[in-house]
């Protein structure tokens, strides 16, 4: 198991953030030179920053041929699973595994019931990020509340992007990188409803006002989870 220190020390450089960032949204393979050119930085520079995430296990590297002759090139690619942080470590997925088991023995009511539960849990942990907030300034903008988002979403593959519409604001919320991606398999029709009531309850909690709308989903096929969120009332 990786040093959680490690993991944390590897993240608080911004332009390695960034990187990992890019290659989870860019939903592709990356070499060296491409984050050379994207970034404005040396291949050297590049190549250190690479390898600290692959060092971490929230990237991968492979080699492939180039087909011009010589040795294989290294690719980087986001790796499946996202990391988490506890002290000591823990077995939380086979817990989740139980009650998505149970919910699945019992039935709708189940069902129905966690979801309100997991839309509560997600409202009310976004009103705590809200309330420290506020104790620093008297109200929020809608830049400050997007950013709110964002944080809440590092290390687990969650891109936000917003464009202006004549009805108001509209963001993109993307997912690249699932945290429920084990257990999407068997049991995702479950773990998809769970998990959008949970974003669904962060969103109310931030707009007063808005439209949530699953636009793809992996569990079609899709390489990502996207939503689309009208917002048409920006500050509460």
């Amino acid at each position: 198991m990786i040093h959680p220190l490690k993991i944390t020390s590897t993240l608080a450089d911004e332009t390695r953030y960034s990187i990992y960032e890019y290659i989870l949204k860019e939903k592709k393979t990356v070499t060296v030179q491409d984050i050379a050119d994207k970034f404005g930085i040396h291949p050297n520079v590049a190549r250190l920053h690479l390898t600290k995430l692959a060092e971490i296990n929230i990237i991968s590297a492979d080699f492939v041929k180039t087909g011009k002759g010589g040795r294989p090139g290294r690719v980087y690619k986001a790796s499946e699973k996202g990391v988490s942080l506890s002290f000591p470590r823990r077995d939380e997925d086979r817990l989740l595994k139980w009650t998505i088991q149970l919910v699945q023995d019992i039935g709708p009511s189940a069902l129905t019931k966690c979801q309100e539960i997991s839309y509560q849990d997600g409202y009310q942990q976004m009103k705590n990020y809200i309330n420290a907030e506020l104790t620093l300034s008297n109200s929020l903008s809608f830049d400050d509340k997007l950013q709110l988002l964002t944080d809440n979403a590092a290390l687990i593959g969650y891109i936000p992007q917003v464009q202006q519409t004549e009805q108001g604001k509209k963001v993109i919320f993307s997912i690249f990188n699932c945290p429920f991606q084990e257990q999407l398999s068997a049991h995702s029709e479950i773990v998809c409803s769970l998990h959008e009531s949970y974003l669904k309850g962060q969103l109310d909690a931030l707009f007063s006002n808005n439209e949530f709308v699953q636009m793809e989903s992996m569990i079609h096929n899709c390489d990502l989870c996207k939503y689309e969120i009208n917002v048409t009332e920006i500050d509460r």
